[in-house]
Order: structure tokens, then C-alpha cells, then sequence
């Protein structure tokens, strides 16, 4: 086994040990993996990225369940709308995308460079949003009144994240636990819980439009999808150990790094 394939399995646990800390990030560590260290092509990473992302997300929700954190109705809610749009991305709309963005004597951008450019400036955006502190009360005078859960925007939400999904196979759960702490009345565990379970639905959902298109290396697939499993179980037993706030803030300045050395890596 050669060093890079050997990166890229440790690589796998981490995934899994990522969503089982913060119940996102896993699509922002195997998307790279990947690409750089296993040669996948970044159309293809992004279809196997929703396959382990989701899986991973899956089982990681079984424990969630027992445990009662899941909030049932913000799930479906935003699951609703999310599953659609992947689906329709990923079956339709990201093979309309030409090879050759843009062709010029100063400018040469291809598609596969688009997807991980759009890849990390969403990573960027999210990793901003979850170092900034987002009150959660309205404090008055003499009382303090609760954000209610806003269901509309959250329904709106799930369809962009659905198509951002999509288009750049990550999970999304960067994006949505921040709207889920922003607009839905639920604490960071009960978000991570919750993002987890909305992750497995539209991924997987996402990946079945991917199966008519790409020819799927089954065998590694399931390998590394298996590895990322394990890391999840033992990333849940420490989740439990750790504060809130903490958690935010460590998933934030992680999300920023990766995203800048995304950026280097392809355009410097």
C-alpha cells in the first residue's frame, strides 16, 4: 500500500470521527481525500463523498435516535425540500456544466476547478458562521423572549442546501447546523443530532442520481465508507464529553483552514 492510499484510510476514520464530534464536516475531509490523495477526479469524488458522508450519517443516527436528540419535525421539514433539489442536481443539472469554464490568455478555469472553488468558499462562508456568536434570545427589560423557529426559512434553506449539495457533494451539515442553532430553538447537540439525520437522507438520495452516470468502484467505495463507520462511533462517545461552545468553536477554525488550503492547493 503506498503512503498517499495509506493517508487517505486514516483520512476515513477521520471522516467518520468529524461527523461523530460535530455532526458535519465529513464531505469537507473526504472530498479532498479523495482527490489528492487517492487521483478520484473531483465529478466522481463528489458522488462518492455523498455515498460515504450519507452512509456514515446513517448509522451515526441510530445512536441519535436512542438518545432522543433528533428533532423529528425540523428533519423532515428541511429534509423535504433538500432531497429534491439534490436529486434533480445531481441526476441533470452537473452534467450541463461544460469541461472549459473559461478559456482565456489570463484566465483558464475548468469544471472540476469550479467545483472545489465553490467547494471552499462555501466551507469559508460556513466556518465564519459558526466562530461568529449568534444570540439566541432577545433580551428585554424585564424578560427575555426566545427566537421562535422560523419554519418557512428553513424550508427555503433545505432547497439551496439540496442544490449546493449537489453541485459540490458535500453533506452540508456546516450550513445547516448554523441554521438549525440560528433559526430552529435547538441547542448545538440537539443540532448535530438533527444535521446528521437530514445528511443521511438527502446524500444518499443525491448518490442514487449519480448511479445511472458514473461508473462506481464498488469494492473501495464500500472499504473506505466501512473505515469512516468506525470512526464515527468512537467520534460520538467523545461528542458527549464536550461543551457546546467549544465544539462550535473548534468546527469553525477547522472549516476555515481546510477551506484555505483548498484554495491554495488549486490556485496558487
Amino acid at each position: 500500500m503506498e503512503t498517499f492510499e495509506l493517508l487517505g484510510y486514516i483520512g476515513a476514520f477521520t471522516v467518520g470521527l468529524i461527523l461523530g464530534l460535530i455532526g458535519s464536516g465529513g464531505s469537507i475531509l473526504s472530498v479532498p481525500i479523495l482527490v489528492y490523495l487517492f487521483g478520484i477526479n473531483p465529478v466522481t469524488a463528489t458522488a462518492y463523498s455523498l455515498f460515504i458522508v450519507g452512509t456514515t450519517s446513517l448509522i451515526g443516527s441510530i445512536k441519535n435516535l436512542k438518545n432522543k436528540l433528533i428533532n423529528y419535525s425540523t428533519t423532515l421539514l428541511f429534509s423535504l425540500s433538500a432531497v429534491i433539489t439534490v436529486y434533480i442536481t445531481r441526476r441533470y443539472l452537473i452534467h450541463l456544466i461544460p469541461e472549459t469554464i473559461i478559456s482565456s490568455e489570463s484566465i483558464y478555469l475548468t469544471k472540476d476547478q469550479l467545483i472545489m472553488l465553490l467547494f471552499a468558499l462555501l466551507m469559508l462562508v460556513a466556518g465564519f458562521l459558526m466562530i461568529k456568536r449568534t444570540p439566541k434570545t432577545i433580551v428585554g427589560l424585564k424578560q427575555t423572549k426566545t427566537i421562535a423557529p422560523n419554519k418557512f426559512l428553513i424550508f427555503a434553506e433545505g432547497s439551496l442546501i439540496g442544490f449546493l449539495t449537489g453541485l459540490v457533494g458535500a453533506g452540508g451539515g456546516f450550513i445547516i447546523i448554523p441554521i438549525l442553532v440560528i433559526l430552529s430553538d435547538l441547542r448545538m447537540k440537539a443540532a448535530i443530532a438533527t444535521s446528521l439525520a437530514i445528511i443521511s437522507l438527502k446524500s444518499l438520495i443525491g448518490f442514487v442520481g449519480d448511479i445511472q452516470n458514473l461508473e462506481i468502484d464498488w469494492m473501495f467505495l464500500l472499504i473506505f465508507t466501512s473505515i469512516s463507520v468506525a470512526g464515527i462511533f468512537i467520534g460520538q462517545q467523545f461528542s458527549q464529553k464536550v461543551p457546546d461552545n467549544k465544539l462550535k468553536m473548534v468546527f469553525g477554525l477547522f472549516v476555515i483552514g481546510i477551506s484555505l488550503s483548498i484554495l491554495f492547493i488549486e490556485f496558487i
